[in-house]
């Protein structure tokens, strides 16, 4: 059973689409990471599946019950804000318990729901404190809190991490994905953060213009991107792209007087042939390129070459086995080759480097 479909989802502001047809379904327990660029229609969506927006088009299903047209209260769900909108003048403990509070939960009943809140978020010892006497982390596990004692059968986070500094960002990363694990609970996570999107989801959604370029999980997105803007927009640093024409000698990049070979100097058939593990993707495939650096060297000739070493992609330390031209990737270091195949029509191909789990 779907614990929350998304059916063709549509938002116009006048004569402005802001959303194009979102079309979703997650199963129980999956982690979707809304992933994207400001303006791309991410917290938009977010705000229709919570009820704080009305979509002009389509539906939306939890636990298999449209609710369109139900209040946000009446909804089954629980939404954490990125400004983590607390109650200044309660305490931590009422400010925790005061959805259950709202809803006349019995006093026992509510005190040991926020107790046991308190102790899976290890913050049972501010419980008595006000919202101004915590640190942003303490803020943010507070908010989260308030969300998890109700239970409800989704969590929405609209980028939350977002005002802490990298430190705290990195530690509230670790935090949410001990509690998913544990919790086993369904969330729809909205960030521009790849690391956030790549450390945290069971899926991505990667959002441009009010539509979705790519649902996957994050190492089908990072491995096998299925447009261009996905292979340009997920990963640090970007891939380079080179223009290239599949022949039947070989690889032939755009401005080069030599063919780089078939399968042979490729491995495991991943690219040339008929490149099984690619993604066919607007005409073309989608695949980690393993060409030797030197080959590449050849085909481009002019320009100096340049050798990268061991480099930091974001996601882990990772070791770099590709040389190329200088001039083909813009004078920038430490970044690995990938061309951009042509095979009636465009396609991306990424040069090896992997994301850490």
């Amino acid at each position: 059973m779907s614990a929350l479909e998304i059916r063709n989802i549509h938002k116009r502001y006048g004569e402005v689409e802001t959303l194009k047809g979102i079309d979703i379904a997650l199963e129980s327990g999956e982690f979707l990471v809304l992933l994207g660029s400001s303006g791309c229609g991410k917290s938009t969506l977010l705000n229709i599946i919570a009820g704080l927006a009305e979509p002009s088009g389509g539906d939306i299903l939890i636990g298999e019950r449209s609710v369109l047209g139900v209040h946000p209260k009446d909804r089954d769900i629980a939404m954490v804000f990125q400004s983590y909108a607390l109650y200044p003048n309660l305490s931590v403990a009422r400010n925790i318990g005061f959805g259950l509070e709202m809803r006349r939960v019995p006093p026992a009943e509510r005190g040991k729901a926020v107790r046991d809140t308190a102790r899976l978020l290890q913050i049972e010892n501010l419980l008595d404190r006000k919202p101004s006497q915590l640190s942003g982390g303490q803020r943010q596990r507070v908010a989260i809190g308030r969300a998890l004692v109700r239970n409800p059968q989704v969590f929405l986070f609209d980028e939350p991490l977002s005002n802490l500094d990298a430190k705290l960002r990195m530690e509230m990363r670790t935090e949410l994905k001990r509690l998913h694990q544990m919790l086993r609970t369904t969330i729809v996570y909205v960030t521009h953060d790849q690391i956030e999107a790549m450390t945290l989801a069971t899926r991505i959604a990667v959002m441009r213009d009010g539509r979705i370029e790519q649902l996957a999980t994050p190492e089908e997105v990072y491995d096998r991107p299925a447009t261009l803007y996905v292979a340009g927009f997920v990963g640090s640093p970007p891939m380079n792209i080179l223009d290239a024409e599949m022949t039947a000698s070989g690889l032939k990049l755009e401005g080069c007087e030599e063919v780089l070979p078939p399968a042979g100097s490729l491995q495991r058939g991943r690219l040339g042939g008929t490149a099984r593990e690619g993604r066919h993707s607007a005409g073309g495939i989608a695949a980690r390129s393993r060409v030797r650096g030197s080959a590449i060297d050849r085909a481009c000739r002019g320009g100096g070459t340049h050798r990268a070493g061991t480099r930091d992609h974001g996601y882990g330390r990772q070791p770099a086995h590709h040389r190329l031209p200088a001039a083909a990737h813009g004078s920038r270091r430490g970044i690995g080759p990938c061309l951009h195949l042509r095979r009636n029509g465009p396609a991306p191909l990424r040069s090896g480097k992997r994301p850490l789990a």
